[in-house]
């Protein structure tokens, strides 16, 4: 057996998840792509970065400050040496961006759409703006002088700042000294998140001015700082990135809500790990700012345009041009279901599959909502990880508890960025009497799991639901994400074991139908791989087709190289990092890897197995990562009933065809389009929704 140098083994993990967002900066730079969704893509960039540099660098620099190289952990390159890389790339990327929104902007006026700064306005739009200024921006503004405070100020890693410098009046020289004096001071403006960012001015033509708040407030600059007599005053745009992880006390007298909520308010305080600027500020004042906040040449400090905190296109106003956003397509239903009359009743009779947001995300809803009010249902119990901001799930749980039904849910406290959030419904619940778990310590939980107890004819009868992703009725609209809708009693019943182990933890439960991580989930996929070496060699069909958002483990990448070697074929979607080499002989050459990036983000975890031509399939809340194989509470679901199996298989062959948005993994990360020359285009999540929509005017035509 060849063993190749861990060198070339594995790509790097956060080179991979760059190369992964230069895949959503290349939609934002695809002219077939409609204008809008391209200021979008440019938003959903920004926004990942900023998530990249909150958690990802912070955790590789938080390596090289404590004297650890790091080279296990990272794979064979020193933490300081990566930090450079990735600090390379990414103002290379940078200037991508900019240089893709330049294009987008000409683009748009040729639309008739200008977004024009404060120097391109005419006298009836300035009115407008001090107007508007005076009216709902300066109510909300936070300015601070700073010169003469002891303690620089604390800037907020999710905001964008204006830094300003003030060239006071010349002073009167003194006798002594004949030149005059000039005094500099300095200022912040923070720019307010509750307003939104992009102003819509009035027009007295067909066409349409948009000027972003950072500019309205540069024009009212006097206003702001009339006070101060001053010959000259100028603003560029600073903002900071903080580390993000959070320090949980270990305080036993304090409640895990308590601790969180305490550790998320720090987190405002966390060590500086980016520091962003406008190019065209002056030295002095970059420096002023440097120094004040203690920002030293370690830190990533990158050079960027007169604009940060891009990520706000991503609500870019639509202008009433749907003309220029990709044509919204209708949620199907899922035949066979009704959102009308029982769903408890149908699900009884067979199972059933939901791939959101091809088809419509209510009938997660509509379950919820049927068993609050159902006289015979007893219980309901569900995981909670990221919700929506005004959560019918959690509505249809307090309506349930209200209406005497036993409510246990399982909330994820630690579910990043999403804390402060779910401590808040984690308090509404609590006052509504909802027996509320709070995980297992050490473990998060991100397992997407709901069962409801039901009495008919004096025993308890399951119905439930098992998910790939949050039940979340806004990330439905654009996730991919698909969810088994089951009265499988003993897979109910597993999930209702799930439940007493968040109760229990100690208990090690053992499980027939599901595989739940930390315990089981690795070795039982190493079985199934295992399985299909041993056809392999027999001379029996055997392949694997696995569709998840990561695969950076790398002993599961090995079992994979094993596979290939031995001749299974394998095809692998993966839509984020991939830290698995494909293609490469005597080591992974059976193996194919793409990514599809596209107008839904791909997040459902698909698992198929071929088992001599009788196919193994699950669907899954957990990647191939090391923290959700060993380190969290997950569940891979089998799916028993034919036709979802064939319809999951289906599904993957049609993402298997992509060769629009579909992408090639490679050891060099280049992100080049699978193009076949002899094939015509073919779009994965179009033919998606066009294998849904045919398959219901198929049953359509039967009836």
């Amino acid at each position: 057996m060849i063993h190749h140098s861990p060198v070339n083994r594995y790509i790097d993990r956060e080179k991979s998840w760059l190369a992964f967002n230069a895949r959503v900066l290349q939609e934002a730079g695809d002219e077939k792509v409609p204008l809008l969704d391209r200021l979008r893509f440019l938003g959903i960039f920004s926004n990942n970065f900023d998530e990249f540099f909150r958690v990802r660098y912070a955790a590789i620099r938080r390596l090289s400050l404590e004297g650890q190289t790091g080279e296990k952990i990272l794979g064979g390159i020193t933490a300081q040496k990566l930090l450079n890389e990735i600090t390379e790339i990414v103002i290379e990327q940078q200037s991508e961006s900019l240089r893709i929104l330049s294009v987008i902007e000409k683009e748009l006026e040729k639309e008739n759409i200008y977004i024009v700064n404060e120097s391109q306005i005419n006298k009836a739009q300035e009115q407008f703006i001090k107007d508007y200024f005076i009216q709902k921006v300066s109510p909300e503004l936070v300015t601070i002088i700073l010169n003469d405070l002891d303690e620089f100020p604390l800037l907020k890693d999710t905001s964008g700042y204006l830094a300003v410098k003030l060239v006071m009046k010349a002073k009167p020289a003194t006798e002594e000294d004949e030149a005059t004096l000039q005094e500099v001071r300095y200022a912040v403006v923070e720019i307010p998140k509750n307003i939104n960012r992009f102003v819509i001015l009035p027009s007295n033509n067909d066409k349409q001015y948009i000027i972003m708040l950072d500019d309205v407030i540069r024009l009212n600059l006097h206003s702001i700082f009339n006070i101060f007599l001053y010959d000259s005053i100028s603003a560029h745009m600073i903002k900071i990135t903080r580390d993000a992880e959070l320090e949980i006390d270990s305080d036993q007298s304090k409640s895990l809500m308590e601790k969180i909520s305490t550790s998320v308010k720090d987190r405002r305080i966390g060590e500086p790990v980016r520091f962003v600027y406008d190019q065209a500020i002056g030295k002095d004042t970059l420096e002023f700012f440097l120094m004040r906040m203690e920002i030293d040449s370690s830190d990533s400090i990158i050079p960027g345009g007169r604009y940060h905190n891009r990520r706000d296109y991503m609500s870019f106003p639509q202008l009433g041009r749907p003309d220029l956003l990709y044509s919204q397509n209708v949620p199907l239903p899922v035949s066979g279901l009704s959102l009308e009359g029982s769903i408890l009743h149908k699900i009884k009779q067979k199972d059933y599959l939901l791939n959101a947001p091809y088809q419509s995300f209510a009938y997660v809803i509509k379950f919820l909502r049927e068993a609050a009010l159902d006289p015979k249902v007893i219980s309901i119990k569900i995981t909670l990880y990221r919700l929506a901001k005004n959560s019918q799930i959690i509505s249809s749980l307090i309506n349930a508890a209200k209406n005497g039904k036993k409510v246990t849910v399982q909330i994820e406290l630690q579910a990043r960025f999403d804390e402060a959030s779910n401590i808040s419904y984690a308090e509404q619940m609590q006052t509504e009497g909802i027996n509320l778990i709070f995980g297992v310590k050490g473990l998060k939980v991100h397992s997407k799991i709901c069962v409801v107890e039901r009495v008919e004819e004096k025993k308890i009868r399951r119905y439930g639901f098992i998910s790939t992703g949050n039940f979340n009725e806004s990330t439905a609209k654009v996730y991919t994400d698909v969810t088994l809708f089951t009265a499988h009693q003993q897979i109910l019943k597993e999930v209702n074991t799930i439940f007493e182990f968040f109760d229990i933890n100690y208990r090690v439960h053992r499980y027939k139908h599901l595989f739940v991580s930390p315990h089981y989930t690795r070795s039982k996929f190493y079985k199934l791989i295992d399985r299909e070496i041993l056809n392999a060699i027999a001379g029996k069909e055997a392949y694997i087709k696995l569709k998840m958002n990561s695969l950076t483990d790398y002993k599961m990448i090995d079992k994979l190289y094993e596979a290939s070697r031995e001749g299974v074929k394998i095809q692998l979607i993966i839509r984020g990092i991939c830290c698995l080499i494909p293609g490469v002989p005597e080591m992974s050459e059976n193996i194919e890897a793409i990514s599809i990036v596209d107008n839904y983000l791909e997040h459902s975890r698909v698992y198929i197995f071929a088992n001599c031509g009788d196919p193994d399939v699950f669907i899954s809340s957990a990647d191939f990562m090391t923290r959700n194989l060993d380190a969290r509470v997950e569940v891979t679901c089998p799916i028993y009933d034919k036709d979802i199996k064939t319809e999951l298989i289906e599904t993957f062959d049609i993402g298997w065809k992509a060769n629009v948005k579909a992408r090639l993994h490679s050891e060099n990360l280049e992100n080049k389009y699978r193009k076949r020359p002899d094939e015509k285009p073919f779009r994965a999540q179009l033919e998606t929704y066009n294998y849904y929509r045919n398959k219901l005017e198929v049953i359509y035509e039967q009836l």
